[in-house]
């Protein structure tokens, strides 16, 4: 696991020991990150459920001007840390070590342009999340919502918290799933998520 493109490019990071974590692997980041690339500098980006913190460091390192890091769990925070240190770019990182809903709750940020979101399968995460994120004013028109998920996931329920689902990059196993906030007046947001 290694830091795709930017100023840390091709720097090796760490992942936490035990199997808690699943870290996205640099094919399906670097896939990932092409679709998003436009996006990415002077953004602020929010990653949850952190692990080892690749997506975020890939984040500031293509040039986000921050990043928040939020994992509730010791190993995972630690490596993040770690990882931050070793790639010099902790002075534009805030690391949360809270449950993902308080966390989001004490984000103050006018705006958040990208929040990726990388819960364990099948516990159900991302309905809580999309819940809370549905009412916090930093979640904007201009927002992207990335959640990375199994397969089979469905989110035909979305709609239901505001959001309108863009776009699915399917995997081998997974996928991202793209969202926006819907307008009131039923108008797109006019922040295409690119790339094939």
């Amino acid at each position: 696991m290694r830091v795709i493109a930017g100023t840390a490019r091709s720097l090796p990071l760490k992942a936490p020991e035990g199997r808690k974590t699943r870290p996205t692997t640099d094919r399906i980041k670097e896939t990932l990150f092409n679709m998003i690339q436009t996006h990415i500098p002077g953004c602020v980006f929010v990653d949850v459920f952190s692990g080892s913190g690749g997506i975020g460091i890939e984040a500031i390192s293509r040039g986000a001007r921050k990043a928040y890091f939020i994992d509730n769990h010791s190993a995972a925070v630690s490596c993040i840390q770690e990882n931050l240190a070793f790639t010099k770019l902790q002075d534009r990182a805030i690391v949360i070590k809270q449950d993902f809903l308080s966390a989001l709750g004490n984000i103050r940020e006018k705006e958040a342009d990208i929040v990726f979101l990388d819960p364990p399968y099948g516990a159900g995460y991302e309905k809580q999340a999309l819940a809370l994120l549905s009412s916090l004013t930093y979640i904007t028109g201009n927002t992207v919502i990335i959640i990375e998920a199994a397969l089979h996931e469905d989110f035909s329920w979305a709609k239901e918290y505001g959001f309108v689902l863009e776009r699915e990059k399917k995997y081998k196993t997974n996928k991202h799933v793209f969202f926006t906030v819907r307008i009131p007046d039923g108008g797109c947001t006019g922040r295409g998520i690119g790339g094939a």
